[in-house]
């Protein structure tokens, strides 16, 4: 286990130097992520949240420790078993590595180090409880009387396993002693290297973070900003949210073991592809030009019937369109296919970024300030009216005009849909589940949504009575949420059920049947139980 943790330090470290998801135990996080099936990934979002990743590293660590533990146990005459566990981890983590699409050749000095330091420690430390070992048998044959000599070094051989287990309770000599005393020392001195390894790795990667490039951005001016937010447009004080939602409180859903790492000066956007000019933009390019404000929700194509991945803000920077007549986007162009740093893409329909009414935006800021470094920092893409997985990419890089034919998105070969429009939806935020409440006048309120179509109106439904419609909280936009609330009379004690259903501008009403997730967004209609006594 010493040699393992003295492998992962080793690598962590290296990979400070060569880009941080080259180190092994990210890397395998990074692979596992990818290839765990659509169902399982759709389950540990649902059932973990934003911890999602953190459960999937401490699994990974529980079982490299068990792993570790019993390769131990069967080296306990001859170090091949541990050797082959070791270089395993470390073969493991090289091609985890070699396979991403965000790290080059480079990159593989992490894994290769972590091989290297793992094999070493675990010879060493071997070597050392070996040396311990024979001397225990050693001066169990020297009480006996044999001829040996009991001080002796030994190598892997001078022991069986059977002579270290008998002589195991033995009173210790002066060499023994010794050798326990080297052991330990062996160890200890492992245990702090590669704690000082890994710390090492930890703060040499922090101190490349963006965060000083964010910083030095200042503000940004928009030369339009978004209208004013109306003092009636949430319902906060019953229970909804605040229209606007903190950047620190905004949903982020994404396969980015760690959050990757880009300076305002470093960073530039490729678009290329079927266009009439290709373009190389860098963050003064984009930031010298007239910024726009726009106020969008943003909602999760994982967000269940009633879950929490949906948030607004107001976005700031360009308009995707004037970039796309800028580039000059051919004729048979499908899908504007964009590409993160960290190598994750999606695939918006090109006709969706064309859109005026919609508002595409190429975003350098959220909510007042330059974009959070975990919600895309310098750059992304926000299409209003599609769920995230189309629409949304962080740490944005590259854009190619293409048709499906041709460019497969991440999610789209995970059993996703290809266009991702967002469903009309409706939430219930008070009372929360089996909230109780004393019989007579209950508040209920929520929100609903309908991109780039807008809400019409809300209704509920008490236990099975009538639908009744909701009072609606002034709109500021299509592309945004919108509050609701209503006051219910509930003379009778009891347990009861409400349930909510929103109807969209163009007359669509929230449909009750109940479907998953996949492949394009769950629908159903949210209800929750409470109380009155």
């Amino acid at each position: 286990m010493l040699a393992l943790a003295a492998a992962l330090a080793a690598g962590h470290l290296v990979a400070a130097f060569v880009g941080v998801n080259a180190s092994p135990y990210l890397a395998v996080g990074n692979s596992a992520i990818d290839l765990t099936p659509t169902a399982l990934k759709d389950y540990a979002v649902r059932t973990f949240g934003v911890y999602d990743k953190i459960v999937l590293l401490g699994s990974m660590a529980v079982v490299m420790v068990l792993v570790a533990a019993l390769a131990g146990v069967l080296s306990r005459r001859n170090a091949l078993p541990g050797v082959v566990v070791i270089a395993l981890f470390g073969i493991v983590g090289g091609v985890a590595v070699f396979s991403r699409p965000d790290l080059g050749q480079l990159s593989l000095l992490a894994p290769a180090a972590s091989l290297v330091a793992g094999v070493l420690v675990f010879r060493f430390l071997h070597n050392v409880a070996l040396r311990r070992a024979g001397t225990i048998a050693a001066e169990k044959r020297s009480a006996g009387g044999t001829a040996e000599d009991a001080g002796a070094d030994t190598d892997e051989n001078v022991a069986t396993e059977e002579e270290t287990a008998e002589s195991a309770d033995e009173p210790s000599g002066t060499t023994l002693s010794a050798n326990r005393r080297n052991f330990l020392i062996g160890a200890g001195g492992v245990a702090v290297g590669a704690g000082a390894a890994g710390l090492g790795g930890q703060l040499i990667g922090d101190s490349m973070s963006a965060e000083s490039s964010r910083a030095d951005i200042g503000s940004l001016t928009p030369a339009r900003t978004a209208p004013a937010i109306p003092a009636d447009a949430d319902f906060a004080k019953l229970g909804t949210p605040t229209f606007l939602t903190p950047n620190q409180d905004f949903y982020r859903v994404d396969t980015a073991l760690v959050v990757p790492q880009v300076s305002a000066e470093d960073w530039t956007l490729r678009i290329h592809g079927m266009v009439d000019n290709e373009l190389t933009l860098d963050f003064e390019d984009i930031r010298s030009r007239d910024l726009i404000e726009r106020t969008i929700t943003m909602t999760c194509v994982s967000n269940e019937v009633g879950g929490p991945y949906v948030s607004t803000a107001n976005f700031l920077g360009v308009n995707m369109w004037d970039l796309l007549e800028e580039a000059g986007v051919q004729q048979g162009a499908e899908q504007i296919f964009s590409t993160s740093v960290d190598g994750w893409t999606a695939g918006s329909p090109v006709e969706a970024s064309l859109d005026r009414n919609r508002g595409a935006m190429l975003a350098i800021g959220m909510n007042g300030e330059p974009l959070p470094v975990e919600h895309g920092f310098p750059a992304r893409l926000v299409v209003p009216g599609l769920y995230g997985y189309v629409s949304a990419t962080k740490w944005l890089k590259d854009i190619e005009l293409t048709t499906y034919a041709k460019r497969r998105m991440y999610w789209l070969d995970r059993g996703w849909g290809e266009k991702g429009p967002i469903k009309t939806m409706s939430r219930i935020d008070s009372p929360k589940g089996f909230q109780a409440f004393p019989k007579g006048k209950v508040v209920v309120s929520g929100i609903a949504w309908a991109q780039n179509t807008g809400v019409e109106k809300v209704e509920i439904r008490l236990d099975n009575g009538e639908w009744q419609q909701t009072q609606l909280s002034t709109e500021v936009n299509i592309n945004t949420w919108r509050m609701w609330n209503i006051e219910l009379d509930v003379p009778a004690a009891g347990s009861h059920q409400v349930t909510s259903r929103a109807t969209d501008k163009n007359g669509y009403v929230q449909t009750e049947e109940r479907v998953g997730t996949v492949p394009d967004g769950a629908t159903g209609l949210h209800n929750i139980f409470f109380t009155t006594t």
